[in-house]
């Protein structure tokens, strides 16, 4: 093989301070879209739709007993949301929080703290289930006509 043959490799000298804060832009922007930002479809961000899906599973509807938050959140970390159960337990009581949402979607009973910015009581003295507008967002859940992907 000719010398003229081989690839030739391109580099671009660039700076090395501005590569790491486009690449930490990029970054930062793609996890601000996909993470934080509420989905148009439905209003949800990840980790609230993760939330309901676990106690759609638990058959916690409008009709069921309460269940204890500490179990909602341990079923939605080990199933859905592999993250801390502190930020998932804030979640769920942001759901249930009438001064947080237009419409709950958590059906509250206990501490869930207040508009004065009260702190909720902790995950195993509160309880849940899912208020009427979260059932008719799952309605059609058991159809399957979104493909579930991995975490």
């Amino acid at each position: 093989m000719k010398e003229t043959d081989k690839p030739q490799e391109q580099f671009e000298d660039m700076r090395i301070l501005d590569e790491l804060k486009n690449s930490y832009l990029n970054y930062a922007m793609s996890v601000i879209v996909s993470r934080a930002l509420p989905d148009v479809r439905d209003g949800l961000k990840p980790s609230q739709r993760r939330i309901l899906v676990a106690m759609n599973d638990l058959n916690l509807g409008p009709r069921s007993k309460h269940r204890k938050c500490a179990k909602i959140v341990g079923d939605t970390g080990g199933n859905y949301h592999p993250h801390g159960d502190q930020a998932t337990y804030g979640t769920l009581v942001r759901l249930g929080q009438d001064w947080n949402m237009r419409y709950t979607l958590v059906d509250p009973q206990g501490n869930f703290g207040s508009i004065d910015s009260d702190p909720p009581a902790a995950m195993r003295y509160t309880e849940a289930r899912m208020a009427a507008p979260a059932t008719e967002m799952l309605e059609d859940l058991k159809h399957d006509t979104v493909d579930f992907v991995p975490n």
